[in-house]
C-alpha cells in the first residue's frame, strides 16, 4: 500500500551537460523530466540515443559557426519528442468543446462558434508543421525514432502521432464544417481517418509487443501506457461521420468496424487500467514528472462515452425497429461510463493536488497529457446532459470546460516560453 507520506519535492533539473546528458545506467529521460522519472532498469542503454544529448551540451568550439545552426536544427529534429503531437490533440479537443457552447447559452452562440473555429486554425497549423518534422524524423533519423518506440514511456507517446491526426478528423466533422466546402471536409476526414488508423494498429501493437517482450517493472507502469487505446477508441469517432456520403451496405461495414475499434481500444484500456491501478495502490506513488499521466486516464472514458452515443445515432436507419432500444442502452451505458470519468477525475485532481503541496512539478511536454483527456470528458459530459436534457449535467460541463480553459492556457504558455528558451528541446 502507499505510504501516508506526500510525494518527493523534485525540484526542476538543470541544464545537463555534456557527461550528464546520458547516465551511466542507461535510464533514460521521460517527457523531458529527469531520468529518475523510470527506475534504471526498465530501461536499456540502447534506448538513449546519442543524439539524445542536448545541442547546448555541445562546446562552442566544437561547431563551426557557420554550420552551428544547421546543427542545432538536425539535432532538434533528431531528438524531437515523440509526445509533440499530444499539443494537436489538446488543441482540437477545445475547438469542438468551445463550439459546442458550453452552457447551451443561446446569446454566447456566435461567440463559441468564432473562438472554436479559431482553435481549429491553430490545431490544423500545428498538425501540419508536426506531420512535416515528425515524417523527416522517421526518414532521416530511424535509429532514434525507434529506440524511443522501445522506450516504456516514450514508446506509448508515438500514440499521440496518429491520436492527433484522428482528433483533427473529428474536429473537421464538428468544427471545420463551419468553413471549409463540404467536399473538402469529407476527403479531408477520409484521409484523415486511413492514415490515421494504420499508423494507430501499427504503433499499438508494436508498442504492446515491446512491453510483452521487455519484461518492465512495476516501476514504469504509467498513464501514459493508456495512449494505444485512447487512439483505437477514437477510430468510430471518425468512421461516423464517412457513414452518410458511402453506400448503404458500405455505411453498415463502417458502423461494425466502429464498434470493433471500440471493443478494442475499451477493452485495452480496461487492461492497462487494472496495471496501473495495482501501480498506485502496491507502489510509491509516481514521480512528480509523471503527475501528468494521472489523467490520461480520463480520455478513455470520454471518448467512449461519445462513440458510444455517436455510433447508435449513426446505425438508428439500420438497426430496424431495434433502434430506439439500441439508443437507450447505449445511452445508459455511456452514462454509466461517465459515472466512473467523474470519479477517476475526483482521483486525478486530488493526486495533482498532493503533487503541488510536496513541490514544484517540473515542466515538460508531458503536460499536454492535462487536456486532451479533460477536453474529451468535456465534451463528453456535455453530450450526456443534452441527451438527458439535465441541466445539472451541463453545468458540470460548464465547470470541466473552464478547468481544460485554465489547463490549455497553462500548458500552451509554458511550451511556447520553453520553445523560445530551448528548454523543450533538452531530453
Amino acid at each position: 500500500m502507499n505510504e501516508p507520506v506526500e510525494p518527493p519535492r523534485e525540484p526542476v533539473p538543470a541544464p545537463m551537460s555534456a557527461s550528464a546528458a546520458v547516465p551511466a545506467d542507461g535510464a533514460a529521460a521521460v517527457a523531458g523530466a529527469p531520468a529518475a522519472a523510470v527506475p534504471a532498469a526498465a530501461v536499456p542503454a540502447a534506448a538513449v540515443p546519442a543524439a539524445a544529448v542536448p545541442a547546448a551540451a555541445v562546446p562552442a568550439a566544437a561547431v563551426p559557426a557557420a554550420t552551428a545552426p544547421a546543427a542545432t536544427a538536425a539535432s532538434r529534429i533528431r531528438s524531437l519528442h515523440p509526445g509533440w503531437f499530444a499539443s494537436v490533440m489538446g488543441t482540437a479537443i477545445v475547438a469542438v468543446a468551445t463550439y459546442q457552447n458550453p452552457g447551451n447559452v443561446s446569446g454566447l452562440v456566435g461567440v463559441a462558434h468564432a473562438v472554436g473555429i479559431a482553435f481549429s486554425v491553430v490545431a490544423y497549423a500545428l498538425g501540419v508543421a508536426l506531420t512535416v518534422a515528425f515524417a523527416i524524423r522517421w526518414a532521416r533519423h530511424s535509429d532514434a525514432s525507434l529506440a524511443d518506440l522501445r522506450h516504456p514511456v516514450l514508446g506509448a507517446m508515438h500514440g499521440t502521432l496518429p491520436g492527433g491526426l484522428l482528433v483533427l478528423a473529428v474536429m473537421t466533422s464538428a468544427v471545420g464544417t463551419a468553413y471549409l466546402p463540404e467536399q473538402f471536409a469529407v476527403g479531408l476526414i477520409a484521409v484523415l481517418a486511413v492514415v490515421g488508423i494504420a499508423i494507430a494498429l501499427v504503433l499499438s501493437v508494436a508498442f504492446s509487443i515491446t512491453l510483452f517482450s521487455g519484461r518492465p517493472p512495476a516501476e514504469a507502469v504509467n498513464g501514459g501506457w493508456l495512449i494505444p487505446p485512447v487512439v483505437t477508441i477514437i477510430i468510430p469517432m471518425v468512421l461516423v461521420p464517412l457513414m452518410p456520403h458511402v453506400s448503404s451496405g458500405n455505411a453498415r461495414l463502417l458502423l461494425a468496424l466502429g464498434y470493433a475499434a471500440l471493443g478494442m481500444g475499451f477493452l485495452l484500456y480496461l487492461f492497462v487500467m487494472g496495471l496501473l491501478h495495482d501501480r498506485l495502490v502496491l507502489h510509491p506513488l509516481p514521480p512528480s514528472a509523471l503527475a501528468p499521466s494521472l489523467w490520461i486516464g480520463l480520455g478513455p472514458i470520454g471518448v467512449a462515452v461519445l462513440a458510444s452515443l455517436a455510433l447508435a445515432r449513426a446505425g438508428h436507419t439500420l438497426f430496424g425497429p431495434t433502434a430506439t432500444s439500441v439508443s437507450m442502452i447505449s445511452l445508459l451505458i455511456a452514462t454509466a461510463l461517465w459515472g466512473f470519468g467523474l470519479w477517476w477525475y475526483a482521483a486525478a485532481a486530488t493526486l495533482l493536488v498532493r503533487y503541488l503541496r510536496a513541490g514544484r512539478l517540473p515542466f515538460h511536454l508531458g503536460w499536454w497529457g492535462f487536456t486532451f483527456p479533460l477536453g474529451a470528458f468535456t465534451v463528453a459530459t456535455l453530450n450526456v446532459a443534452r441527451a438527458w436534457e439535465a441541466p445539472v449535467i451541463e453545468v458540470v460541463g460548464v465547470l470541466l470546460f473552464a478547468s481544460l480553459i485554465g489547463f490549455w492556457a497553462v500548458v500552451a504558455t509554458r511550451t511556447v516560453q520553453a520553445t523560445a528558451s530551448g528548454e523543450v528541446w533538452d531530453r
